[in-house]
């Protein structure tokens, strides 16, 4: 295990204050300067988690309101809005400087047998052949200014290996279709829940880029200015985030400087375990007149 992927651990096993309230650390995540979307999504969910023991989350809802503070722990504050024969109901509000950051509903199901069907997985060229992102960082290092190299290499808990990886800084207009293989080898072992949460924190990974490439820009080319605005997830299958899973993404949409994306998780068997859809801000960033 490494050291970033025990952080992770920790920043997920929250700390229970009171009944129905916790708080978690806001260092660790993706990023020194704010915290992770991710992060607090997962730590929300961990949470609701501490309020609902005998179910597992099957889709969650969140805005993000106000960047997170890293130097700060973050209050989550549960509503037990409903405890229903076979679903359950929470709503997660998270907390900085006496203020919302985000705030989160989440729906918790009995497990039940059903009629089954989902889309095949995409046939995209396995893991193995395409390069880790901390390799490809390494090599572009001397292209990043010298204040954002530091977190530029932040060592991150995610084993991240992208299809057909594009140009962080002078990128070509492409499809809106994207994919990655993530994996999180500490994650043999956990809990059903903590599974969840992981897959939870890593789903924020990459989905916001899918509404970027058409126009041919990226978070590094210094030309946009991109946020999660909200995220939802749907857990439809057992997750073990050990083991190589496909994000498959797309963007349907882009406008009023917005856009709209999808995700499809699969595990390398071909089943799909969880769905995602995203909107976030990509505002471009015009000169400053003279």
């Amino acid at each position: 295990m490494t050291d970033a992927q025990e952080t992770l651990l920790n920043l997920l096993e929250i700390e229970q204050l009171e009944v129905d309230l916790f708080r978690g650390t806001g260092q660790g995540g993706e990023t020194s300067t704010r915290i992770f979307g991710g992060q607090v999504v997962a730590q929300a969910l961990s949470a609701a988690y501490g309020t609902v023991p005998d179910r597992l989350c099957h889709s969650l809802h969140a805005y993000f309101i106000r960047p997170g503070d890293p130097e700060i722990p973050v209050i989550y504050q549960v509503d037990r809005a409903r405890d229903g024969g076979s679903f359950t109901t929470r709503r997660v509000v998270a907390i900085q400087h006496g203020k919302q950051i985000l705030n989160m509903s989440a729906s918790f199901h009995v497990e039940e047998p059903g009629r089954h069907h989902q889309h095949p997985m995409p046939q995209v060229s396995g893991p193995e052949n395409w390069p880790d992102r901390n390799v490809l960082r390494a090599e572009e290092l001397d292209r990043v200014p010298e204040h954002r190299r530091a977190d530029f290499m932040r060592p991150r808990p995610i084993e991240l290996h992208d299809v057909e990886p594009r140009d962080l800084f002078e990128p070509e207009i492409v499809s809106d279709e994207n994919h990655s293989w993530f994996r999180m080898s500490a994650a043999k072992g956990s809990s059903p829940q903590m599974q969840h949460c992981m897959l939870a924190y890593a789903s924020d990974m990459n989905l916001l880029g899918s509404s970027l490439r058409p126009h041919g820009l990226t978070w590094m080319s210094g030309k946009v200015m991109t946020a999660s605005l909200d995220h939802a997830m749907w857990f439809h299958a057992p997750v073990h985030f050990e083991n190589w899973h496909l994000y498959t993404m797309d963007s349907p949409w882009t406008g009023g400087a917005r856009g709209f994306n999808r995700g499809s998780i699969y595990d390398q068997n071909g089943t799909l375990v969880a769905s995602t859809a995203q909107e976030g801000l990509i505002r471009e960033i015009t000169p400053r007149k003279s």
